[in-house]
């Protein structure tokens, strides 16, 4: 078992503390519901046992706060945990919540796969692929997602035609673009290809 080490007010709602067990925190309560478990410093308790009183009395306002801070944009099932473990829900509500989530249709990653990638511009798959990674989205959705997309060709044609604006098309600069558009996640070929395309009728392209 685990003791309680501290139990504390929370500075931005007056009505819920914070619990922490073996000198850390673990999970927040509202005052109420530490006050009917007669819950206290020194007490042994199982985790299991808080996760249950937490679950009981703030999986609907868990929900609401997780609709409210989706509300502004779509964000992803990773996000959503990690915005919850943060207000000091434990993972059996963080569960409940997005189990909800995903029942009312308001959590679908490759949902949000296919708006973010429809939202960027000037960035290839790999570039993309990992913005998508480093957001929490599930890797089947994204590699769905990428695999219904069509590598940016315009894109890529713009970005080294920028690059190369006021210099001389030498190989030492043509390589030099491809590489750049290759740090902006695109493939090598259509890199490759808009370097080529980047000047009409100039052939003078890494090979």
């Amino acid at each position: 078992m685990s003791e309680i080490t501290s139990i504390e007010p929370q500075k931005h709602d007056k009505n819920r503390c914070s619990i922490f067990i073996d000198g850390r925190f673990y999970c927040g309560l509202t005052l109420e519901a530490a006050i009917k478990h007669r819950l206290k410093a020194g007490m042994h308790v199982e985790k299991s046992f808080l996760d249950e009183i937490q679950l009981e009395t703030e999986k609907s306002a868990a929900l609401d706060k997780a609709l409210t801070h989706i509300s502004a944009s779509m964000k992803t099932e990773k996000q959503i945990k990690d915005f919850l473990n943060k207000k000091g829900y434990t993972d059996a509500v963080c569960e409940y919540v997005l189990e909800r989530m995903r029942y009312y249709g308001f959590l679908d990653d490759y949902a949000y796969c296919k708006a973010y990638i429809g939202g960027v511009s000037g960035r290839g798959k790999r570039l993309i692929e990992a913005d998508l990674l480093r957001r929490g989205a599930d890797k089947g959705a994204i590699e769905r997602a990428l695999s219904e997309m069509e590598e940016d060709g315009d894109g890529a044609k713009q970005l080294a035609q920028k690059y190369l604006r006021g210099k001389e098309r030498t190989k030492e600069n043509l390589f030099k673009t491809v590489k750049y558009l290759a740090a902006r996640g695109y493939d090598y070929d259509t890199a490759r290809r808009a370097v080529q395309l980047s000047e009409d009728g100039d052939e003078d392209y890494p090979s």
